[in-house]
């Protein structure tokens, strides 16, 4: 009788931070390659409960204990952590050498065909809308993105068994200079993490770093619409000549993707333009491209509707959306406006770090111009990242729009908890015009999605 092969010890990657939503889909897809995998955060959210699910162990809390004492093979950390991290200092005492998010994510970027979608703002949607026309096509690509996708059974991973990887590219840390694309496609370049960049010039000149990593022979996805992406031509085009680059432009006023789309706006005209240069590139049917891009219906916390407002005196929608930085704001009020003409915008914003707040005060102020009603929440402060100066609050940002919006109808909501009453009180004291059908937005990246559940009707 022959024997059977003694079977392979199972693998074992633990991730310190994984309920962060980019590191969150990396643990997936070790589990997906039949790692056994653990982790630990902070504190219990949504994707951590969605992990436990799908069997991954999770601590909450940082702890040298959390660490299995034997058979660990990789330790994985989110650039959010600190060095000084339990975990990692545990790792490190047993000669293991920690490594972050982008680095191995890095990793797979040289293993697979990789399509890298990068950008300021934009780029969780058209990551999301170039997976779903290469599964259209056929093309069965692995995914990683930033946000979660009820095409995927409301994860933010998809396990595909072509050597294509369709990657979302954080600019934050400079994360996206460890990936090497095939094609690296660019949505925008603006004012962001500039608590990491500390000037402009320095955002501007490492997207330039990261076009440079893409693979010699490779293609460039560039928006012609962008300034900052134009201003950046002469550069672009000699790293092209000299790395035999192919570049392609993309523009919004591409004809006939209005009638396509479900989700609203011109940005997202841009995002899905961006993805048709794409598809020609890979040479997949038009109508093949169309029908993909316009199945999409949205993401996690892309103008994600949640249900109506439960007060029956008045009939709202309410939404949330991920918008944080004023240029975000301003195009997804814009969308929300082309969606419901004539309807009132209700905006409850939670400013996301005090450091971009104070950074980009000016441009904070005029970004909710298209808001008839405005809630400010006070500032979430980003863990070990920032903490609100005095000079710049929410409260000053109301009087500061006050000032700019004479006839505004600005509030500063202290307690969260409050908001269903307080929207109600406020309702009430609004002209009836602003009363009629209106539509209600949760915005911000920090913890304002917490709040949703109290407006909604169960």
């Amino acid at each position: 009788m022959k024997e059977k092969s003694p079977s392979l010890p199972q693998l074992h990657a633990h991730f310190v931070g994984v309920g962060g939503i980019g590191i969150s889909a990396l643990a997936r897809w070790f589990l997906a390659q039949n790692w056994a995998v653990t982790g630990s955060d902070l504190a219990d959210s949504q994707i951590l409960v969605s992990l436990r699910r799908a069997g991954v162990g999770v601590k909450i809390g940082h702890k040298l204990a959390n660490l299995p004492f034997k058979g660990l093979n990789m330790v994985i950390y989110s650039s959010a952590v600190p060095f000084s991290n339990p975990e990692l200092v545990e790792a490190r005492r047993r000669g293991m050498v920690p490594l972050s998010y982008p680095e191995v994510v890095g990793c797979l970027t040289k293993v697979y065909k990789t399509i890298a979608i990068a950008g300021s703002h934009g780029k969780s949607t058209t990551t999301a809308l170039t997976s779903l026309v290469l599964i259209k096509a056929g093309l069965d690509p692995n995914v990683i993105l930033g946000t979660n996708l009820k095409e995927f059974g409301g994860v933010n991973f998809r396990k595909g068994r072509s050597k294509w990887l369709v990657l979302e590219a954080d600019e934050w840390n400079a994360s996206f200079l460890n990936y090497y694309p095939e094609i690296s496609i660019v949505t925008n370049v603006d004012k962001e993490h500039l608590d990491f960049y500390k000037n402009f010039a320095n955002v501007k000149k490492t997207f330039l770093k990261f076009l440079g990593n893409t693979k010699k022979g490779g293609t460039l996805i560039l928006n012609k619409d962008d300034k900052n992406l134009r201003s950046l031509l002469s550069p672009i085009q000699k790293l092209a000549k000299k790395n035999k680059l192919k570049v392609i432009w993309f523009s919004a006023k591409a004809k006939g993707l209005k009638n396509v789309l479900k989700i609203p706006g011109e940005h997202n005209i841009s995002n899905a333009s961006a993805v048709l240069e794409l598809a020609k590139l890979l040479e997949i049917k038009n109508e093949v491209a169309l029908k993909a891009l316009g199945s999409f219906a949205g993401s996690w916390r892309r103008f994600e509707y949640k249900g109506m407002f439960n007060d029956s005196r008045f009939k709202i929608q309410v939404f949330d959306d991920y918008a944080h930085h004023p240029t975000e704001i301003k195009v997804t009020l814009s969308g929300f406006r082309d969606k419901f003409p004539g309807q009132p915008i209700i905006c409850v914003y939670q400013p996301h770090q005090a450091k971009r707040l104070q950074a980009l005060f000016r441009e904070f102020v005029s970004a909710f111009e298209l808001a008839d009603v405005l809630i400010l929440l006070p500032v979430y402060e980003v863990a070990g990242r920032d903490k609100v100066n005095s000079n710049f609050t929410s409260e000053k940002l109301v009087r500061a729009i006050k000032k700019k919006y004479l006839k505004k109808n600005i509030y500063y909501l202290e307690d969260p908890k409050k908001i269903k009453k307080f929207v109600s009180g406020i309702l009430h004291e609004l002209s009836p015009s602003l009363r009629q059908s209106p539509v209600l937005v949760m915005m911000g990246a920090g913890t304002v999605v917490e709040y949703t559940p109290l407006l909604l009707k169960k």
